[in-house]
């Protein structure tokens, strides 16, 4: 399986490439997250996590900056043609480490 890569993502954002779901809407509206925000974070983040078998397209974990420079998880995947936003969130020390990038042992 082919890697995800973060110039694929810039790429489709910069295309305005990008499907928002319904429940992703509702998401950022119910955490005080913008649509800015989500395309900051993949304007300039960089993927930290990779799940290449999500059904029904492979998707990943990105770190990036929100407008109000607070760090932000977004989910995404990607198909040939759109970058679907999954979900995005402020990661917190409960399920992350100080770096916010590396999830705590379980």
């Amino acid at each position: 399986m082919e890697r995800i890569n973060i110039n694929i993502i810039r790429q489709m954002v910069k295309d305005e490439k990008i499907r928002w779901t319904n429940h992703v809407i509702v998401r950022l509206f119910q955490r005080n997250i913008t649509q800015e925000d989500i395309e900051k974070v993949l304007l300039n983040g960089e993927i930290i996590e990779e799940y290449e078998n999500d059904y029904p397209y492979p998707s990943c974990l990105v770190y990036g900056m929100s407008l109000k420079n607070k760090v932000i998880h977004v989910v995404c995947g990607i198909d040939k043609n759109e970058l679907w936003i999954i979900t995005a969130y402020y990661p917190d020390n409960i399920k992350w480490k100080n770096d916010l990038k590396t999830r705590k042992e379980q």
